[in-house]
């Protein structure tokens, strides 16, 4: 579901009975949340970052709970900018049921879209100082671009669970949740569906801090391929955007 586009301000005071009632059923299973913590290792990869610099961030581990159910998604939209021809962040982690808005802090137009499995939508074109809103119901990996920027990617990873992070740059990872049964997912951009699938594991956590065996995340086989337009077709040569816009600022 696309929600219509509109200029950047705040949203309207929502009642106070909704807001009591989301906050106390968020608090619930925290009052006894246990540290579940690891590390990851990025492998066979052939990015400087990872082998020069030994940066091992971006890796999302998320915990599915198996023995309850999960909170209901949060009240307020996660965003994901679009600024300098960049969409920040690059990968966005959201539990399913959450609106992304997708505001445009560019003085030249954009358009972003998915045509991947995991929701496929299209915002349509919208200009400067405007955002659109894009509602994700169901779990998966869905992969953002513009249709009119070749350069802008993002990922958006829609999960079933509000219980995820993101790995810091030595690989650490971090998260608190109630005791009971999880399922420990990894996902990382450069690995393959097969390499990700072999990392998922069933975790117990007691009341107790939970100290994970380092996670090997192997990048072998991940071929990045060019992504086409909206339309299926590959983009045509781009021109300088003040021809398109005129009176486009750098």
């Amino acid at each position: 579901m696309i929600w219509p586009s509109r200029t950047f301000s705040k949203r309207g005071p929502r009642t106070r009975a909704a807001h009591l009632a989301a906050a106390f059923l968020l608090s619930l299973p925290l009052a006894t949340a246990a540290t579940v913590s690891g590390s990851v290792q990025l492998r066979d990869s052939r990015s400087d970052a990872v082998n020069k610099k030994h940066d091992y961030s971006g890796v999302i581990i998320s915990l599915r709970p198996v023995s309850q159910p999960a909170p209901p998604p949060p009240q307020k939209h996660a965003v994901m900018l679009q600024k300098n021809k960049v969409f920040s962040p690059h990968i966005l982690p959201v539990i399913a049921g959450a609106i992304v808005d997708f505001p445009n802090a560019d003085p030249i137009f954009h358009n972003a879209f998915s045509s991947y499995n995991g929701q496929i939508f299209d915002v349509g074109l919208y200009p400067p100082g405007t955002s659109k809103s894009v509602h994700f119901v169901r779990p998966g990996v869905v992969r953002v671009f513009c249709n009119i920027h070749p350069s802008m990617s993002s990922i958006i990873l829609v999960l079933a669970t509000p219980w995820f992070t993101s790995t810091a740059k030595d690989g650490s990872f971090r998260l608190d949740v109630p005791p009971g049964s999880y399922e420990l997912s990894v996902f990382h951009e450069r690995s393959t569906e097969t390499t990700l699938q072999n990392l998922t594991q069933r975790i117990l956590v007691t009341g107790e801090a939970t100290k994970l065996q380092p996670l090997a995340v192997s990048e072998a086989g991940f071929l990045n391929s060019p992504h086409t337009n909206k339309y299926g077709k590959p983009y045509a040569p781009m021109p300088d955007d003040r021809s398109v816009y005129p009176g486009v600022r750098n």
